[in-house]
């Protein structure tokens, strides 16, 4: 265990600092210097996991290969390190207490009182040290989720202290993210926050080795060096982190503070050569001067907490930069969209893309923009509940079945175009239990699809109960609508195109959990490029 190097990321003063966001920028730096690094995050609340909350509680939920509903920082380890994270990457109180209480059921504690202390902790720790016995990391990087000092962090606070007297010096380091606000009535920044929140820490038995101090003004030297006195770190370990036009300008903020080169200091670490930047760098130039630009519309029924689509939106980041154009992506709320309405709200668009999402609220919305987009060669997307709304829609206008649904919306409709899935009728508990992870497609060479991924097999994450229903398929593909992915085992529709449109593509699975800054999702380059050529023509 104590060849692996353990960083601990906490936070303090208010959430939303991004402590996700400086443990992948951090993992980014240590990996372009030649490390092996991973990163888990272990999130307070007792849900086993994100896969019931709702969106609006919580943002998107993020689905990793192997089926694992996860919180979506996960979703910013994989874009900044373009690695793959897994079930052992986020852990949850809910998680903790299970194992626990199944263990306890069991017998496994012979008869002991089970208690916080050591139980809870030792099962903590357990999962803190699990992917670094793996012996596939040289840093394991633990972003500890809530503030220091809420109720239900203190079990994790105390797990941290006690693993550094489990992992022994130069194996074990503490960055404590903190706000240093600025007062504009004073005209100045206020350190107090930062001193109080690294007492709390000091209470609870853990000294920061760095802090990493949140600001929108430069600290001054004087600020710095008082910070340095009044929380025992060194003045070099004093960190600004200034507020960024972009989440990808963290890394190379992180990379001129030195972040990296005090880490690897404290942990005992060759500091090897420099990190190899440059492809980075290249992505923010593009990224930053683009040569075309693009309006988007975003037709979903969470639009007011963008962290919902949080992974699309940084896909047409991703892709975008990739073909040197800019994404403007307009949220549209589908409730707002009707017969009247939808010509005021898409004309002026671009592109369309329908996103993902569940249940009835807004799907006639998503119906009618996709109508519209159809019938005027207006470039669409449509992933997941998109895909199937586009389903509808077209079982609805083209093939006439006027009450054409998906039994999830109208469990008594003659015509049930996408409907439940046969493996998924007899469940009744909601948690894990969809269609989750990756899984095979086959695509036809002559598809648009198969133009943009360059390959007939492609491995993509669902999550999902209702499917294409086959009944419909040669009613379907007749009429012009054409499935162009088929998953091999199960005959399940993956992917429907238009034919004699710019683009029309939807997807049952979500292309945007796989799209990376090194690597852009080709679905998302292939719609955008196809806007491109559409604005031109």
């Amino acid at each position: 265990m104590a060849s692996t190097k353990y960083i601990f990321v906490t936070g303090g003063v208010t959430s939303s600092l991004g402590k996700g966001i400086i443990a992948s920028s951090l993992g980014n730096l240590l990996m372009a210097r030649g490390y092996r690094v991973t990163i888990q995050k272990f999130d307070p609340y007792i849900n086993i996991d994100p896969g019931t909350l709702n969106p609006y509680e919580h943002g998107e939920c993020f689905v990793t290969d192997d089926g694992a509903e996860t919180d979506l920082d996960l979703g910013h380890y994989e874009r900044f390190l373009n690695v793959r994270t897994s079930q052992a990457n986020n852990i949850t109180t809910g998680k903790i207490y299970h194992n626990v209480i199944t263990k306890e059921r069991k017998g496994d504690y012979l008869g002991k009182t089970v208690q916080v202390i050591p139980h809870i902790t030792d099962e903590i720790k357990r999962n803190f040290y699990r992917l670094g016995e793996t012996g596939d990391y040289d840093i394991v990087i633990t972003e500890i989720g809530g503030c220091v000092g809420d109720i239900e962090s203190l079990p994790f606070i105390e797990a941290v202290r006690q693993a550094k007297w489990d992992l022994g010096e130069g194996n074990f380091l503490v960055i404590h993210l903190t706000l240093i606000p600025y007062l504009a009535a004073a005209k100045e920044l206020k350190t107090k926050p930062t001193q109080h929140s690294v007492k709390q820490l000091l209470e609870a038995g853990i000294q920061p080795d760095i802090l990493v101090c949140r600001s929108e003004k430069p600290l001054p030297a004087e600020i710095r060096k008082k910070i340095s006195q009044f929380c025992n770190v060194q003045l070099n370990s004093v960190i600004e982190a200034l507020d960024a036009d972009t989440i990808y300008d963290v890394p190379l903020m992180m990379r001129k503070e030195k972040l990296d080169e005090r880490v690897l200091t404290k942990l005992k670490l060759a500091h090897k050569e420099p990190p190899h930047i440059d492809e980075w760098r290249s992505f923010l130039s593009k990224l930053k001067n683009p040569t075309n630009e693009v309006n988007i519309g975003l037709v979903g029924k969470y639009v007011e907490l963008p962290d919902a689509y949080k992974s699309i939106a940084e896909s047409f980041i991703h892709a975008g930069a990739h073909l040197e154009c800019k994404v403007n992506i307009h949220w549209i709320s589908s409730e707002t969209i009707t017969e009247k309405s939808v010509k005021r709200a898409l004309s002026d668009l671009h592109g369309v893309l329908v996103a993902p999402g569940f249940g009835e609220r807004g799907i006639e919305g998503k119906i009618e923009a996709i109508r519209y987009v159809r019938e005027n060669n207006i470039p669409f997307f449509g992933i997941c509940l998109g895909m199937q709304c586009a389903v509808v829609e077209f079982a609805r206008n083209v093939l006439g079945f006027e009450d054409a649904a998906s039994s999830e919306m109208d469990k008594d409709t003659k015509h049930p175009v996408i409907d439940l899935m046969e493996d998924q009728k007899k469940i009744t508990d909601y948690g894990g239990t969809m269609r989750l992870g990756s899984y095979e497609c086959k695509l036809k060479k002559s598809s648009k699809a198969y133009q943009a991924y360059k390959t007939s097999t492609i491995h993509e994450r669902h999550r999902h109960r209702y499917e294409f229903n086959n009944k419909y398929l040669e009613q379907m593909e007749a009429a012009g609508l054409k499935a162009t992915g088929i998953n091999p085992k199960s005959g399940l529709v993956e992917i429907v195109e238009l034919d004699n449109h710019p683009y029309f593509l939807g997807s049952q699975f979500h292309p945007e959990l796989k799209s990376t800054v090194m690597n852009p999702h080709p679905l998302f380059v292939s719609f955008i490029d196809a806007i491109i050529q559409n604005k031109k023509n």
